[in-house]
C-alpha cells in the first residue's frame, strides 16, 4: 500500500499493466455493473448542467428513462449514480452504441466535439481504478479492478505495451488529485522498479 497524503494507493496500480482495447471490449464498461457510474455530489450540477446540450446524442429510449427516473439515483451502497436502461442491458443512460457495438459516452463525445467543458464522471475515467471513500477518517483508497473477462483483452495489451495502470490513467489521477499527488506516485513507482531490477541484476 502506497501512501501520499490522505491517499492510500494499491501496489496493484504501479504493478499491474493496462491498456483499454476498445476495439475488443467494445466499452463494455459502460453497461456491466452492479449500478450506473457513481456520481460525486458537485458532479451533480454537471450532469444536470450539460443535459440539454448531450441529448442529440442519446437515443430516444435513454432520454425518456431520464425524464421518467431523473439525472441521477441514489444508490444505497455506490451513492449517487446515473441511472441505466433495462431495456437495453443495464446500459448508462447517458451512453449511446454506434451501429458496429462501439458504446460511447455523450458527455465525452460533447467534450469531444467542443460543446461541454466537461469530460465525463471521474468515477467512468478513472475505471479500471476504483477510488471510495475510507470508512474511518477523510482518506481515499484507490484499488485496482479491472473486470475479469471484459478486461482481459486490456490486460493482454498493456503487458504487450509495458504500460503500468497508473501510467494509462494518469490524465483522470491528476484531473482528480493533482499533478503534485501524480508526480509522487511516479516517483515511488519508478523508485520501486528500479530496486526491482537492482535485485533481479543481484540475484
Amino acid at each position: 500500500m502506497i501512501v501520499i497524503d490522505n491517499v492510500l494507493v494499491s501496489d496493484e496500480i504501479i504493478e499491474a499493466r493496462f491498456v483499454c482495447d476498445l476495439s475488443r471490449c467494445k466499452g463494455g464498461c459502460c453497461e456491466e455493473g452492479d449500478a450506473g457510474a457513481p456520481l460525486d455530489a458537485s458532479e451533480l450540477e454537471m450532469v444536470t448542467k450539460h443535459f440539454e446540450t448531450i441529448k442529440p446524442y442519446l437515443p430516444a429510449a435513454a432520454v425518456a428513462e431520464i425524464e421518467k427516473k431523473g439525472f441521477y439515483q441514489y444508490d444505497t451502497e455506490f451513492g449517487w449514480v446515473t441511472p441505466t436502461l433495462p431495456s437495453d442491458n443495464e446500459i448508462c443512460v447517458y451512453a449511446y452504441r454506434e451501429p458496429n457495438g462501439l458504446i460511447k459516452c455523450a458527455f465525452e463525445q460533447a467534450y469531444y466535439d467542443g460543446k461541454i467543458d466537461w469530460k465525463k464522471p471521474i468515477s467512468c475515467h478513472l475505471f479500471p481504478i476504483i477510488a471510495r471513500k475510507g470508512k474511518k477518517g477523510n482518506y481515499d483508497r484507490l484499488n485496482y479492478q479491472p473486470r475479469e473477462d471484459l478486461c482481459r483483452a486490456a490486460c493482454s495489451l498493456g503487458e504487450q505495451l509495458k504500460v503500468p495502470v497508473y501510467k494509462f490513467l494518469k490524465e483522470p489521477l491528476t484531473r482528480k488529485y493533482g499533478e503534485e499527488f501524480y508526480e509522487a506516485l511516479d516517483t515511488i513507482a519508478r523508485g520501486q522498479h528500479h530496486d526491482t531490477d537492482d535485485n533481479e541484476a543481484a540475484s
